[in-house]
């Protein structure tokens, strides 16, 4: 039976369809599917559970993906009221720092000056929350971090400006993750955009390629497919100086199989198999050239052999080759990955993959331990949102309670 939510996914693909003038049929076929696929949609029987196929319907009924998703989910449970309490001060602090960043006259410090190794400290803290996929404290940590460098960069002197750069852009980065994944992809834009302002004034080509990583993060939580190739591919072009000869850097290496990981995903999502494969296998070679070890904490990207393997079997649903996308990556444990957001985003994919491959009790399984390491990061995730509401849909006899209680925790059913 359909979930009885307010305003299923399905709701909004019918208002989107009729908007655009189309018909069920036209709408069906653009996205081969037929026209009963497309009614249990609307109708709310049959869950949207690929980024691929959303997309596509967002781009043909011209509406934004975001919206069609019905982002943010503003859950009651699990600090969630408390994640979204913090975005008007959060949007404040960022569009001071783009005016600061402009050189805008007129401008002062909105607070007493705060010491920079407390700002560092703070920073770690944010980014240790960040890889603990613990998106209530990150919220919580991010507007008086923003708006204390805000300060600092006000009052910095030539000695002390580059690091109060580095430290925004480190915050604007894990700002524009955590408003993604709250489901504030406007606001993640300008997040990402306040970066790339500081890297800009840093002239460091690595600083500005993992700028890039997260223009190309924002850029896919909009369905912008085409942009997220075109920026990746101009950063990688721009590294290509250090990923080779003497002047090779492994940050710059690591960078590089992290943007084509980036690529991987918007290929996949356009349903483009082969350039998405071969993405995954040009990230891997990098993975390898860096050793079984390393994971760039450092740069957010946390790359490595690992997250190669969180990206292929995200890249293998949405292509609908499953079992491809967990096999891709042989001899790799995802535990090891020291990040837990990271782990988490490959429970989520890891979970869809076994659902599509008729292993539903194990899907559950899965997004079930995943929720309980965490829970806010879990329930708030569309696709895992989806995932649930199809495994409600079909039934899962063996794991009846484990999916009732995740779908409780989703707030799906009111």
């Amino acid at each position: 039976m359909p979930l009885s939510s307010d305003e299923h996914i399905g709701t909004r693909v019918r208002i989107a369809r009729n908007a655009a003038g189309l018909t069920q049929v036209e709408l069906a076929d653009f996205v081969n599917h037929t026209e009963g696929w497309m009614a249990n949609v609307e109708s709310g029987r049959q869950p949207l559970d690929r980024y691929s196929v959303i997309t596509a319907i967002a781009d043909r009924c011209d509406v934004d993906v975001v919206w069609l998703l019905g982002q943010p989910y503003r859950l009651q449970r699990n600090e969630g009221n408390l994640a979204h309490a913090h975005i008007p001060a959060l949007r404040t602090g960022l569009r001071r720092a783009g005016l600061i960043l402009s050189g805008h006259p007129g401008l002062s410090p909105q607070g007493p000056q705060v010491e920079l190794d407390a700002l560092r400290v703070r920073s770690r803290n944010t980014n240790v929350a960040r890889q603990a996929a613990d998106l209530p404290k990150v919220a919580t940590l991010l507007p008086p971090t923003v708006e204390d460098l805000n300060t600092a960069l006000l009052v910095a002197d030539e000695r002390s400006r580059e690091d109060v750069l580095r430290l925004l852009v480190d915050a604007a980065r894990t700002a524009r993750m955590a408003l993604n994944q709250l489901g504030y992809p406007d606001l993640a834009w300008i997040a990402a955009e306040v970066a790339a302002g500081a890297a800009a004034q840093l002239d460091d080509p690595v600083v500005k390629a993992s700028v890039a990583w997260d223009r190309c993060g924002a850029l896919l939580h909009q369905a912008s497919l085409r942009e997220t190739v075109a920026v990746a591919d101009a950063a990688l072009q721009d590294l290509e100086p250090y990923t080779s000869g003497r002047a090779t850097q492994d940050a710059a290496v690591s960078l590089r199989g992290a943007l084509h990981l980036r690529c991987a995903i918007a290929h996949a999502r356009g349903n483009q198999q082969t350039d998405a494969w071969a993405r995954i296998d040009a990230a891997l070679d990098d993975a390898d050239r860096l050793g079984d070890r390393w994971y760039d904490v450092d740069a957010h990207t946390v790359f490595g052999r690992g997250t190669v393997a969180v990206h292929a079997a995200e890249a293998g649903v949405e292509v609908d080759q499953p079992d491809t996308g967990l096999r891709k990556v042989p001899n790799v444990n995802v535990g090891d990955v020291p990040s837990r957001e990271r782990r988490t985003h490959f429970a989520i994919d890891e979970a869809r993959a076994l659902h599509r491959m008729g292993r539903s009790g194990s899907a559950v399984t899965k997004l079930r331990a995943a929720a309980a390491e965490a829970p806010f990061y879990v329930h708030s995730d569309p696709m895992a949102r989806a995932l649930v509401s199809d495994l409600a849909r079909v039934g899962v006899p063996s794991q009846a309670g484990a999916l009732s209680g995740l779908i409780r925790h989703m707030e799906l059913v009111h």
